[in-house]
């Protein structure tokens, strides 16, 4: 049921979370999962329709003109970061789609059970694994996992909250994730292939090809389905910008929908604002003496 105060909107359940994306797909319609940095982006996706609405940290630093991987960086307390946005701006003005909170579940300081029970008493639908280490890589990565700061923590984080009956839907970067959080429980899990291209400060050389965009997507997918085959799967990042180019994934994958965050939210707010403000500089006036 809706939040039994107003009886409408957050929080749902994760049993109701569960249902509503099924019920999207019974319709024959993609699930389209949305980054929101900020009230006005959250209010307007979901008129548009959107599934659900993710709060991550790297929405602010969007917001600011920045690129998301800022909110991989220590610029600011990333757990407190996504809470204000939720609390002070993204849950007034949402009206019923659920709403997710970006977690950042490795952060040393919080004892990971209390600021769930944090983030499910602010009226979240359920959790995201961001800031995530499932995009690092290399020596830095090692030394993450070698030092008590390990992908486990995330993990461990989406079996507590399942455990706290709030849903999961979370960014993986290989197979081997993806099993991991299948046996935890994750309810959608997210094929993550790489940084967005495209607009003002999205990656050009540092990017996959389509091929292997497409191929690493379904070796997740599968990977995870040898698990639980009633995970919801869906495709992010790299390449994959516009509408055309998720459709493009779905069709050649088993993935069921897209999440959007630069690819929604940055490029939205650059083409519109770019766009209406040359509008305006194209009207013309006689010079009044």
């Amino acid at each position: 049921m809706p939040n039994k105060w107003t009886g409408k909107g957050n929080p749902y359940t994760r049993s109701e979370v569960v249902a509503r994306l099924n019920d999207t797909l019974d319709k024959g319609q993609a699930i389209i999962a949305a980054g929101a940095g900020a009230g006005i982006s959250a209010k307007f996706i979901e008129k548009g329709g959107a599934d659900l609405i993710i709060i991550y940290n790297s929405g602010r630093f969007r917001m600011m003109g920045h690129g998301s991987t800022a909110g991989m960086m220590a610029y600011g307390d990333a757990n407190a970061i996504a809470m204000e946005i939720g609390e002070y701006e993204v849950l007034p003005v949402v009206e019923e789609i659920p709403v997710i909170c970006g977690v950042h579940a490795t952060d040393p300081r919080r004892r990971m059970w209390h600021w769930l029970g944090k983030v499910k008493e602010m009226g979240f639908s359920g959790v995201n694994n961001f800031p995530t280490h499932t995009i690092v890589d290399g020596h830095f990565r090692g030394v993450l996992e070698e030092t008590g700061m390990s992908v486990q923590k995330e993990y461990d984080m989406v079996g507590l909250a399942g455990k706290m009956d709030m849903f999961s839907i979370v960014y993986v970067g290989s197979p081997d994730e993806a099993v991991q959080m299948a046996k935890n429980g994750a309810d959608a899990i997210i094929a993550h292939v790489g940084t967005t291209v495209g607009g003002s400060i999205g990656v050009t050389n540092a990017v996959v090809s389509w091929d292997d965009t497409i191929k690493r997507t379904q070796d997740i997918i599968d990977a995870a389905k040898t698990i639980n085959k009633d995970i919801f799967f869906l495709c992010h990042g790299g390449p994959i910008n516009t509408p055309e180019d998720a459709e493009r994934v779905i069709k050649a994958t088993d993935c069921v929908g897209f999440v959007g965050a630069s690819s929604l939210e940055r490029m939205g707010v650059e083409a519109s604002l770019t766009n209406l403000t040359r509008e305006f500089k194209a009207i013309t006036v006689k010079r009044k003496n």
